[in-house]
């Protein structure tokens, strides 16, 4: 996987060339030898890169996985670029602008969280109503002894159901198949594909989770919900789309990555609260497991954020509730009240839940080894093209179709609970007794599982009350099914979120659980339920503390808060003994270049000059048209060091960094001089700072836009206006584990490295992510391989 800024020494290796797959490995950034040459008039022809330093060319891909496809990829610019025009924009800033920027960013928070709730509740009500119409029509023909019909029109319609999903993500959007959740982590760790965050990926997350979760797949829209708050942040953040004609003017103050990357934040966390209806929960889980630089102002607005979809989505909840959303009502949010269970608990009860965490690691770890498996055989799939995938989705889904509508046989029919009345059996309506071939006054258990949206087999799965609702044999049953078809699921080219698979199997190994235990235990076998789902979460997503507060907030009580909190850090302390949680393990087997919080034990023993790689491509502050044109046509960097000579200084010094963005823009204004002469003063009347502002997805000043005469090339341009004059710079002697760390916290996509030594270059070379990554690393230095 690599960046476009990043240097491409292989010639084969081009940006946008599709390939079977990324390794996870790391780009190059520059490195100058005492023999490394500056692009000058005189040296256009002399290689970039002498002989002797070849073993530090960087040879890894620039790709990784977006969804379904192998795309390019780039960092993101997290540091404020501090130059003349930026200095002179906050300097003619007024006190109206600066509480307009201020204003703004919290009008920005306050519509993603309404349109984050908004789309939540239209998901939600569409779910309800596409699912319910499809089972009562099949119920009907039950009712009638049509069963071969019934199976047909349930399969037909998950697979036309599946088809449209499918379709959406192959034709339209690949990268809004999955979850979504590592795409936005990484975008939140400084990585960044066109198409994560794009318009269009928005709209085929909606279309395609609805279509997708009211298919019957196994598979939950909370994942989708993250990645959609982190789509509708980012169209407003970078002031609309211009492809689709939806501009705004008065949000060019967000134009840069350190704005969006605080509103993508709250958009994450805004689909957590839409998906759980768990606000608090929404920003843990933006801390804890999405968000990779944190700080106290962006705590307040995202959970303002959170709060805004709180309140959204219990006001639609209110209104839905007279009977006005057709089917929506008691469904499609999930909530379990635990209010009416006992909170009492005795020592059987607390080692039942010490082995619940150990099942829930055991069995989260080898999901993800299996998820894990599966998604590599997808992969080879998918890369055949739409139409596989779509094939794909459709065997799926006729499996799905044949073990919902299938195994219910398998289970006798029980008697109604005589207390319960007209209640049981629950026909046409939703309910937790569902008739399915039962004759009257019997219920079929295991229909009530499979034969019932995801949201309602686990209110089902929670339910107090009756220890012997479900028989232990269609817990097994509906664990085993779940847990494979919740496998085998995830990786197709449909919008499928991770919680509610997982959910669902942790619920019933833990109503199992607590069944079992029967009169020994105090506790009521739905909260056994509840925590069975908190062991599996915890083995699979290895969150503790947004998980715990995510699970309270959906029970609505604080009585059971230290048994979930046992189970979670159990479960979560057992799986790590295995493997990484389910987001890590993606987001390394799509190939990101994922800066993790500490640096590896081996990079202790090596110098940030150990690992830079050439070639370096200086500039002087007054630069030639033709050197810099040239430079960025035979190369991919993204940031060049610009260095003073005389006469402009007494001795070569560093200037700061240029960005290949701004070079683009200075070369389309044409400000050239015949002599080689500084005009500074000039271009800051000619160029303002929102001219080299970053443009949407896709957008801004290509080199195949610049349009330079011949007589052009040889007059020259001042680059001091648009130089960083302060980037961040480590000396070569620093230990590449200081470096790494000081690199991830301060987000940066260029660390420049500087000699110890005077009388030498002034710049040693640039450090990018890449760098830091352990293939590169281990690659040059294989010596620090570790023995198994």
């Amino acid at each position: 996987m690599g960046e476009r800024e990043e240097v491409q020494n292989n010639t084969d290796i081009e940006i946008g060339v599709e390939r079977r797959g990324p390794s996870s490995s790391s780009s190059s950034s520059r490195s100058a030898s005492p023999e490394s040459r500056r692009i000058t008039s005189s040296s256009l022809k002399e290689p970039l890169l002498l002989p002797h330093d070849a073993k530090r060319i960087n040879q890894t891909s620039h790709l990784a996985i977006i969804g379904a496809n192998v795309c390019p990829i780039e960092s993101l610019d997290y540091e404020i670029i501090e130059n003349d025009l930026f200095k002179q924009d906050w300097r003619s800033r007024t006190k109206n602008e600066t509480l307009q920027y201020v204003f703004f960013k919290w009008t920005l928070v306050l519509i993603i969280g309404l349109g984050t709730g908004f789309v939540a509740f239209f998901n939600n009500l569409a779910v309800e109503n596409i699912a319910g119409f499809k089972l009562l029509f099949t119920n009907s023909l039950m009712l009638k002894d049509k069963y071969f019909q019934a199976f047909a029109a349930y399969a037909g319609c998950n697979m036309v159901l599946a088809i449209a999903a499918a379709g959406l993500c192959a034709y339209i959007s690949p990268a809004a198949a999955g979850s979504g959740i590592p795409e936005v982590k990484a975008y939140l760790n400084g990585i960044d594909a066109h198409s994560i965050l794009a318009p269009s990926t928005l709209f085929v997350k909606i279309f395609g989770s609805i279509f997708g979760v009211a298919a019957g797949f196994v598979v939950g829209k909370e994942g989708p919900m993250v990645h959609t708050g982190a789509c509708i942040a980012s169209l407003l953040g970078q002031g609309g789309s211009c492809k689709y004609g939806l501009t705004w003017k008065w949000l060019r103050y967000f134009k840069n990555d350190l704005d969006r990357r605080d509103l993508i934040t709250c958009g994450a966390a805004a689909g957590v609260a839409a998906a759980f209806r768990a606000p608090v929960g929404g920003v843990l889980f933006a801390l804890e497991e999405i968000a990779s630089w944190w700080r106290s102002a962006l705590l307040w607005r995202t959970f303002f954020t959170t709060a805004v979809v709180a309140v959204v989505l219990r006001t639609f909840i209110v209104f839905c509730r007279g009977g006005q959303c057709g089917l929506f009502g008691e469904g499609g949010l999930i909530m379990f009240d635990v209010n009416s269970v006992n909170p009492t608990y005795s020592i059987a009860d607390l080692l039942a839940v010490i082995f619940l965490g150990m099942i829930g690691g055991i069995f989260g770890s080898l999901y993800n080894y299996l998820v894990d498996k599966v998604l590599r055989t997808y992969s080879i799939i998918n890369e055949r093209g739409p139409v596989f995938k779509i094939l794909l989705a459709i065997i799926i889904s006729l499996l799905t179709s044949c073990c919902s509508y299938g195994l219910p046989w398998l289970s006798k029919c029980i008697p109604c609970p005589t207390s319960l009345g007209d209640q049981c059996p629950t026909v046409g309506r939703y309910g937790n007794f569902k008739s399915f071939q039962c004759p009257p006054n019997h219920y079929n258990d295991l229909a009530s599982l499979f034969m019932t949206t995801n949201d309602d087999a686990i209110r089902n799965l929670f339910s107090s009350g009756f220890d012997k609702e479900f028989q232990l044999s269609t817990l097994i049953v509906f664990f085993a099914a779940i847990y494979c078809l919740g496998i085998i699921t995830y990786g197709i080219a449909v919008p499928s979120g991770l919680f509610i698979p997982v959910i669902l199997a942790g619920a019933s190994y833990g109503r199992l659980v607590g069944t079992l235990l029967g009169s020994l235990s105090d506790l009521d076998v739905g909260f056994f339920a509840l925590l069975g789902a908190a062991s599996f979460l915890g083995g699979t997503m290895r969150m503790t503390v947004s998980l715990c507060v995510i699970l309270l907030e959906l029970t609505n009580s604080l009585l059971m808060l230290p048994l979930v909190m046992l189970v979670l850090l159990i479960s979560k302390t057992v799986a790590d003994c295995f493997n990484k949680g389910v987001y890590d393990q993606i987001v390394e087997m799509k190939g990101f270049p994922f800066l993790e919080a500490h640096a590896e034990p081996y990079m202790r023993n090596l110098t940030a000059s150990d690992v830079v790689s050439g070639p370096l491509v200086t500039f002087s502050g007054v630069e030639k048209v033709a050197n810099i044109l040239y430079a960025l046509k035979i190369t991919k960097h993204n940031g060049f060091p610009v260095i003073d000579e005389p006469p402009f200084s007494d001795a070569p010094q560093l200037c700061g960094l240029v960005l290949r963005s701004h070079l683009l823009v200075l070369l389309k204004g044409k400000k050239f001089t015949k002599r080689r002469m500084a005009i500074g003063s000039n271009m800051l009347r000619t160029f303002n700072a929102q001219d080299f502002d970053k443009a949407g997805s896709g957008k801004g000043v290509k080199l195949e836009d610049l349009d330079i005469k011949k007589e052009e090339l040889e007059m020259y341009v001042d680059l001091h206006p648009i130089v960083n004059t302060s980037p961040y710079a480590v000396v070569e002697t620093m230990s590449l584990a200081k470096a790494a760390v000081l690199f991830r916290q301060l987000g940066l996509r260029h660390m420049l490295v500087t000699p110890k030594m005077p009388g030498r270059p002034p710049v040693v070379g640039i450090l990018t992510r890449h760098d830091f990554m352990s293939e590169h690393v281990l690659g040059l230095y294989p010596q620090f391989q570790p023995k198994n």
